[in-house]
């Protein structure tokens, strides 16, 4: 029995070892043709996901065309008495508007502090909001009701 356990404590290792020196064999030559595999495809895909969206971006914007702003918006509208005292009294588009209102609030710091989307009210917006003070949100909607 002695013999036996020798013999098969022989033979496992003798099948082990020609494992292991093969398995190192395939990893040097997998590593050393790996990289370049790994270079190769990696050139080869970004400039391949570049072109792709590259394609889909120009198939949506062929048949588009190019967007124009909404008339309404473009519209000229003349500014109330209050209104033109923020704005001026020449007749200006909704958004350009808004544009000189909130270029009037930073001018004269009437965002509040801590709430940023709120705006204090002083004696010329007083009479725009008719309150001290309103949100961002519904300062558009209290600006056009002093447009014509």
């Amino acid at each position: 029995m002695a013999t036996a356990k020798k013999a098969a404590a022989k033979k496992a290792p003798a099948k082990k070892a020609p494992a292991k020196k093969a398995a190192p064999a395939k990893k040097v030559v997998a590593k050393k043709a790996a990289p370049a595999k790994k270079a190769a495809p990696a050139k080869k895909a970004a400039p391949a996901k570049k072109a792709a969206p590259a394609k889909k971006v120009a198939a949506k914007k062929a048949p588009a065309k190019k967007r124009t702003p909404n008339a309404a918006f473009m519209k000229a509208l003349t500014p109330s008495a209050a209104l033109a005292a923020i704005v001026g009294s020449s007749p200006l588009p909704r958004t350009e508007v808004t544009k000189k209102v909130w270029d009037y609030i930073k001018k004269n710091k009437l965002q509040d502090a801590v709430n940023k989307r709120m705006i204090n009210a002083d004696a010329k917006l007083k009479e725009i909001f008719k309150k001290a003070q309103a949100s961002m949100f519904e300062m558009t909607k209290l600006v056009n009701d002093h447009l014509k």
